[in-house]
């Protein structure tokens, strides 16, 4: 059976296991909450792919906060319908090398599976070494027996984070760009207030990026020097980029991390909480 040995991998490791009969191929792409036009106006899919619809299935609806991550039991009900057995091996990817992708990495894992990467580089970078593609996304023909298994602490609401604000032992890292953090211009999700979790620092999740694809792990290491031997927790608008740190802090070797789901949409929301400009 196809298994994983790395959180990320190529285009070429994935065009010569496509058809390995384990693998789950997943496009998770989700539009950029900054990004007003369609998304990458690029309607094709990685041959195999399913559409793993993060948006609708597989965060809970009719709450105030986007992308809440569902119970251990709703995720396990989902992820069978979409074909997951526990034995399969997922790769994930999307349309703009690493925006969402990671999200679902980071959900996976949370619920105790492990056999799971993302494609580095996501469609650009198998479209540009000019792999198969399909025009629809494929549909699961069997139901899976994926069993979750939560693992608590890897996704956080926001008392742990503010908690965490005066706990040197903890660092808080927002992935958004600077000028959301420092409060330069609007959040664009309207009536959000502008600023920072008090005492976090600012990594935005580009800066972990050599155009589409993830920077060498010795890049890595030094990017995430700012918080060395200690336990970090990820945020940015949603918590959908939050999970492209953690992805990069798992190449680097950090192993104690966690993700704020609520992020800055939560935080900003909550006219309790402290912020900083």
């Amino acid at each position: 059976m196809l298994k994983v040995s790395s959180p990320i991998v190529s285009v070429e490791w994935l065009s010569k296991n496509l058809n390995q009969p384990n693998l789950i191929v997943f496009d998770a792409t989700i539009q950029k909450v900054t990004d007003k036009s369609s998304t990458n106006g690029d309607l094709s899919y990685i041959k195999n792919a399913l559409f793993f619809d993060i948006k609708k299935e597989f965060s809970v609806q009719g709450v105030a906060f986007p992308n809440t991550m569902l119970t251990a039991k709703e995720f396990q009900e989902k992820s069978r319908s979409y074909g997951v057995n526990n034995d399969s091996c997922i790769v994930v990817y999307d349309r703009y090398g690493y925006y969402s992708c990671a999200r679902v990495w980071w959900m996976f894992k949370s619920m105790g599976f492990e056999n799971i990467a993302v494609l580095d580089g996501g469609l650009p970078a198998w479209n540009e070494a000019k792999l198969p593609i399909q025009s629809k996304a494929n549909t699961a023909i069997k139901k899976g027996d994926f069993i979750a298994k939560y693992k608590p602490g890897m996704i956080h609401d926001h008392v742990p984070v503010l908690k965490a604000i005066d706990d040197f032992g903890i660092g808080i890292i927002d992935a958004r760009g600077s000028s959301r953090f420092n409060a330069l211009v609007e959040e664009p999700r309207p009536g959000l207030r502008s600023g920072h979790i008090p005492n976090s620092k600012n990594l935005p999740y580009t800066d972990l990026l050599d155009g589409v694809k993830m920077k060498s792990e010795n890049e890595l290491k030094t990017l995430f020097g700012m918080v060395k031997n200690k336990q970090i927790i990820f945020s940015c608008g949603s918590g959908i980029t939050a999970c492209v740190l953690a992805l990069g802090a798992e190449i680097a070797g950090i192993e104690n991390k966690s993700v704020y789901d609520g992020s800055w949409t939560e935080w900003g929301s909550l006219t309790e909480l402290p912020i900083e400009k």
